[in-house]
């Protein structure tokens, strides 16, 4: 290469853009486990101080969203995104530098 340093401030630039991309894209999946969450615990409380057990709700919304988006969204996984909502069911203390592992 004829300009080792043009060649390093293009790297820094895409490292940087990469790094970027990552925070946001952390963030938005952050928010959207917590807003499911939040949504499983409303509706097994259904306005009530405890959850009514035996439905088999979260079971088949598992198996329905399976099918459309994957497995991130199994019963294993969305027990940990209701359990990641009663942990912090204020959304504004989520910190955004740790990601779902951390979490998890």
């Amino acid at each position: 290469m004829s300009n080792p340093q043009l060649l390093q401030s293009v790297k820094n630039v895409i490292l940087q853009a990469r790094q970027q991309a990552y925070r946001m894209v952390n963030g938005a999946l952050l928010q959207t486990y917590w807003e499911i969450g939040k949504l499983i615990v409303e509706d097994e409380q259904n306005g009530n101080d405890k959850a009514e057990y035996g439905k088999a709700t979260l079971k088949k919304l598992a198996n329905e969203l399976t099918l459309e988006f994957g497995k991130d969204f199994d019963d294993s996984n969305l027990r940990n995104m209701r359990s990641f909502y009663r942990a912090f069911p204020i959304r504004d203390t989520l910190r955004h530098e740790l990601n779902w592992s951390n979490y998890r």
